[in-house]
């Protein structure tokens, strides 16, 4: 009987510790119809587990500056996708398609991002995963753009 009621207490422990892992990949908090465009000048690019993080300052209209902050997925994930950790470089000139959070903060996940070069990397953030798919097959294959 003892057995039982600790095994069972061990049970609700683990799911109890687990729930917490599968919130964290939501997107409950994201405006997933909503892309927003933006133009700025890069500030960071951390390339690391478990998300990489695009960090810009934006110009607004009325001459403040803005500090945006974009989540993608992680290096592999972008890796597959074309994306590199050299890619991106403190002080470049980017445009980048963000899913902003609800809240209305300055933050969200990274769709695209158009590099001074004219290179545009897609996340496939948004997208289907057929959608996913075929980028990761444009990569493997050289034909992407």
């Amino acid at each position: 009987m003892k057995a039982k009621v600790v095994a069972a207490l061990v049970l609700a422990g683990v799911v109890t510790l687990s729930v917490p892992l599968f919130a964290h990949h939501g997107t409950a908090a994201f405006e997933n119809e909503k892309k927003v465009t933006v133009k700025g000048t890069v500030t960071e690019w951390l390339w690391s587990n478990p998300h990489c993080l695009l960090q810009f300052d934006v110009k607004g209209d009325d001459g403040k500056v803005a500090h945006w902050v974009g989540e993608t997925q992680n290096p592999v994930s972008m890796t597959n996708v074309g994306w590199s950790k050299a890619a991106i470089k403190a002080g470049d000139e980017v445009t980048v398609t963000i899913l902003p959070v609800k809240n209305g903060l300055t933050l969200g996940r990274v769709v695209s991002v158009l590099l001074p070069n004219g290179k545009t990397l897609i996340s496939g953030e948004g997208a289907s995963r057929e959608v996913r798919d075929e980028i990761e097959r444009q990569v493997r294959e050289g034909t992407s753009k």
